[in-house]
């Protein structure tokens, strides 16, 4: 069996099969051509820095089994971004994988595609939850945080499952190692999102 040294949703080269590779990279392409479509000038340094507070998050990891669990923050790079959180986690993993071969080249289209997709869930759940009576903030926040990591792993265990059978038991692993991790994730995007919403409210609105 293959095994993934990488973080969960950090797919390492010569794990995916090339058709796998080629459909992640067409998805992140058109994803990344919206993205800079809907990133105006002004939001450029916003994105900048969650792209930043990106890079730093899966630096620190928990080894566990044959992979590891790191914090991501999607669901609140999400929230903050929407559309224009492609283009920040583009330039976030390629710099991982250049400087500390975090997933890698050839796989940065699948993980671009992946944990950009991931990210967006969280923004569309928020977007609902927030929209609804009654849901407070910190609900609508969490079930964000919650989603990003849980249709992320969704996500990477399918581009596992499709690139190599054999993958199968490592891609369960990584799924139920997620669950727990996803709800500190919406824990932690909760509570940044409070306490955003204290000091910057334009950025959680």
């Amino acid at each position: 069996m293959v095994l993934l040294r990488e973080p969960p949703m950090h797919i390492s080269e010569g794990v995916l099969s090339p058709p796998v590779l080629a459909a992640g990279w067409t998805l992140a392409a058109g994803a990344l051509a919206v993205g800079l479509k809907k990133t105006p000038v002004e939001k450029l340094p916003e994105t900048a820095l969650v792209s930043a507070a990106l890079f730093l998050a899966s630096l620190v990891h928990v080894p566990l089994g044959p992979s590891s669990i790191h914090l991501t923050l999607l669901g609140l790079a999400g929230m903050l971004l929407g559309w224009s959180v492609f283009p920040a986690l583009f330039i976030a993993l390629f710099l991982q994988g250049l400087l500390f071969q975090f997933g890698g080249l050839l796989s940065l289209g699948v993980n671009t595609a992946v944990m950009g997709t991931a990210a967006l869930a969280g923004y569309y759940v928020f977007r609902v939850f927030r929209a609804a009576p009654g849901r407070p903030q910190f609900v609508a926040a969490f079930c964000a945080g919650f989603a990003a990591v849980i249709t992320g792993t969704v996500l990477v265990c399918g581009a596992l499952f499709f690139s190599d059978m054999e993958l199968k038991a490592t891609a369960t692993l990584l799924f139920a190692a997620n669950l727990p991790l996803a709800a500190v994730e919406g824990i932690v995007s909760a509570f940044i999102t409070a306490f955003l919403a204290r000091i910057m409210p334009r950025y959680v609105s």
